[in-house]
């Protein structure tokens, strides 16, 4: 997909995002608008995935960690069609597919994410079983900054690392803001890029998360190199929503009905 068509995308997936949670009358709409461009690149661009055949064994496996910002992945996946889009009004119902949490009863979902912090140590256990099995697809496992505050998330790099693994990629969406609080502020997470470095994962830093060009570049390389990788991607909780942006508030809060008009007019 052309960069300009990946960015009429995000806008539809935005909007569905904040339809979806101002539906549900709750949600988690500011790491799923953060994410828009990242998951945007891997889905249309970057990864194989088949919504004809959620389970093709070629498919590259995609591991959601931060699971309770689903709006975007659901959004995602209903518009390549792995399910009809008039699930999304179903978000967070009884009786609907699409729950609070990202599940594998969903097509197209690889993990049920509860707890934070799994994603990467499943994504890690995907690849030793993929080359156990003499396949070649890529793993990514996509995680937020907040919960890279995990002990398990430090001992699935370690693993990887010292294994030398190859074709898994960590994607993390580095938006600053964790639950009511930025992260910095809870617990820093310092060097965190050198972190990564220390437990031998290379390591690919986009400055603006939220720009296709500098993301497709960073997957690509990905791709080349030998080994783990992980991408830090900077960027904004809350973006294309002026006031959700960077705002704690809007970790896991619905808008109103004058928040949702208005968050609707800036997504045209």
């Amino acid at each position: 997909m052309e960069i300009d068509a990946l960015k009429e995308k995000a806008k539809q997936v935005r909007r569905d995002i904040v339809q979806m949670v101002y539906d549900a009358k709750c949600g988690h709409p500011g790491g799923s608008l953060s994410a828009v461009e990242l998951l945007c690149s891997l889905y249309y661009n970057a990864a194989k995935v088949n919504p004809t055949n959620p389970k093709d064994e070629s498919r590259d496996r995609i591991i959601y960690s931060k699971g309770h910002a689903c709006p975007v992945l659901y959004a995602i996946l209903g518009d390549l069609g792995f399910f009809p889009k008039s699930e999304f009004k179903n978000f967070r119902k009884l009786g609907g597919l699409l729950q609070g949490h990202s599940d594998i009863t969903v097509p197209g979902v690889e993990m049920s994410a509860g707890s934070l912090g799994m994603g990467l140590s499943f994504a890690h256990g995907m690849a030793l079983a993929r080359d156990l099995n003499k396949k070649n697809h890529y793993v990514y496992a996509f995680l937020g900054d907040g919960e890279c505050q995990e002990g398990q998330v430090w001992e699935a790099a370690m693993t990887a690392g010292h294994m030398k693994t190859q074709n898994l990629i960590a994607i993390i969406d580095r938006n600053q803001i964790q639950n009511d609080d930025f992260v910095k502020k809870t617990k820093s997470l310092c060097s965190f890029t050198e972190k990564w470095k220390s437990f031998n994962w290379h390591t690919i830093k986009v400055e603006d998360g939220h720009d296709f060009e500098e993301i497709l570049s960073a997957l690509e390389e990905a791709k080349k190199l030998d080994g783990p990788v992980a991408i830090i991607a900077n960027t904004k909780k809350g973006y294309g929503v002026s006031f959700m942006e960077l705002n704690p508030k809007f970790h896991g809060m619905a808008p109103s009905d004058e928040e949702f008009k208005t968050a609707m007019e800036e997504l045209k």
